[in-house]
């Protein structure tokens, strides 16, 4: 599995690991999106939740890395949490798309920062 640095230089992955992956369409397009199962440490004590979505049908393509400004809601410390599910993922995916994600094409992940409401 290969590496790309992001905005802030930390690793990440360019593609998602199969297990855990959820399936959605957006605009007639299926996406494989997932959360990691447990919390990191960092997120366990609030860091912020990301999430990674990756076409379903490109294996090696582009990968999209976001990250939201909430807590995930298993966070050890009270925090604004938020729930992530198909209506927030698909909004983020047009979103990443309007920034020039190419999901199909390979290349280094693409990370953006996603305010939650």
């Amino acid at each position: 599995m290969g590496l790309a640095a992001s905005a802030a230089g930390r690793p990440l992955r360019t593609t998602i690991a199969s297990k855990g992956r959820r399936r959605i369409v957006v605009d007639a397009q299926a996406y494989r999106w997932s959360v990691r199962p447990r919390p990191t440490c960092a997120q366990g004590l609030g860091a912020p939740l990301s999430v990674a979505a990756q076409s379903a049908d490109a294996a090696h393509g582009q990968v999209l890395h976001l990250t939201l400004d909430a807590a995930r809601p298993d966070a050890w410390l009270p925090a604004t949490s938020v729930q992530v599910g198909p209506a927030l993922v698909g909004e983020t995916i047009r979103c990443g798309l309007a920034a020039g994600w190419t999901p199909t094409a390979p290349g280094s992940a693409l990370a953006l920062h996603f305010p939650a409401s």
